[in-house]
C-alpha cells in the first residue's frame, strides 16, 4: 500500500492551491488582482473636474493584508512514486531557517513538515479508528518527550512523542505497516518521528484536515 504524489500548484477562489507530498489542501491567500476604477462621470457618483481646477489628489491604494510566511511554499520534496508504509523522506539541504509547519492529510495518509517554506520531511502515517478517530484541527504541540510511554494503553512505547491534545492524541513513532492503526494518534516510522523531534519545539502547530482531491491520481491511497 502506498501514495500516489504529485506536486503542483494553481490559483482556486483566490488562493494558492499547493498539490504536493502533504496532499492538496494546503492554501496560502493570494493578493487579489488590482480593480479598475470605474470611470469618472456624474452618473457613476464622481465629481468631473472642472477647468482649471486642481486636480484631485489620487486615492491611496488600499493596503494589501499581510502574507502568512508559514504558508508561502518555495519548494516540496521531488517525491514522484507511491510512498510505501514505513517508507519516509527527509531532506533539509537548501531549507533556511523559518517557520515550521506539519500538515497532516488524513485523507492522503500523509505528514510533511515545512520550514521556512521549504518541504523537508514526508511519511505516510497510521491513523486512528472510526471508533477513535484522528481529530481535525490546529493543535500546537503541548510538550515533547523522546522516551514516552502510554499510560492508557498497556504501558505502550510512544518514542519520540509530541503530544497534540490534553486526551493523549500525539505525533510518534512506531511501526507504520498496513492493516495497522492507531487509537487516534498519527504514527510516524521511528526513525523519521526522531528526526521530526529534533527539529519541531512546544508551540509549533500541526495542521491536521481531511484535503480533497484535485485531479485524477492525486493523494491516492493505494491498496
Amino acid at each position: 500500500m502506498g501514495l500516489k504524489l504529485n506536486a503542483a500548484t494553481g490559483i482556486i477562489a483566490g488562493f494558492v492551491l499547493l498539490v504536493g507530498a502533504s496532499g492538496a489542501w494546503l492554501l496560502h491567500s493570494a493578493e487579489p488582482a488590482a480593480r479598475a476604477l470605474p470611470p469618472e462621470s456624474a452618473e457613476a457618483g464622481f465629481a468631473l473636474a472642472q477647468p482649471g481646477a486642481a486636480p484631485a489628489p489620487a486615492p491611496a491604494p488600499s493596503a494589501a493584508a499581510p502574507r502568512d510566511e508559514r504558508f508561502v511554499i518555495k519548494r516540496v520534496l521531488p517525491i514522484t512514486g507511491p510512498i510505501k508504509y514505513g517508507e519516509w523522506h527527509w531532506d533539509e539541504a537548501g531549507a533556511p531557517q523559518g517557520p515550521m509547519v506539519i500538515t497532516v492529510d488524513l485523507e492522503a495518509r500523509v505528514l510533511s513538515v515545512f520550514r521556512g517554506g521549504y518541504e523537508i520531511g514526508a511519511t505516510a502515517v497510521l491513523l486512528g479508528t472510526q471508533e477513535k478517530p484522528t481529530p481535525l484541527g490546529v493543535f500546537p504541540i503541548k510538550w515533547k518527550k523522546a522516551d514516552h510511554y502510554s499510560r492508557t494503553y498497556d504501558n505502550a512505547p510512544m518514542p519520540f512523542t509530541l503530544r497534540l491534545t490534553d486526551d493523549g492524541v500525539a505525533i510518534h513513532g512506531t511501526k507504520v505497516e498496513k492493516g495497522y492503526a492507531s487509537h487516534g494518534c498519527v504514527g510516524v516510522p521511528t526513525p523519521f518521528a526522531k528526526k521530526l523531534f529534533t527539529v519541531a519545539g512546544v508551540g509549533d502547530k500541526v495542521y491536521i484536515t481531511r484535503g480533497k482531491r484535485v485531479g485524477q491520481g492525486d493523494s491516492l491511497v493505494e491498496g
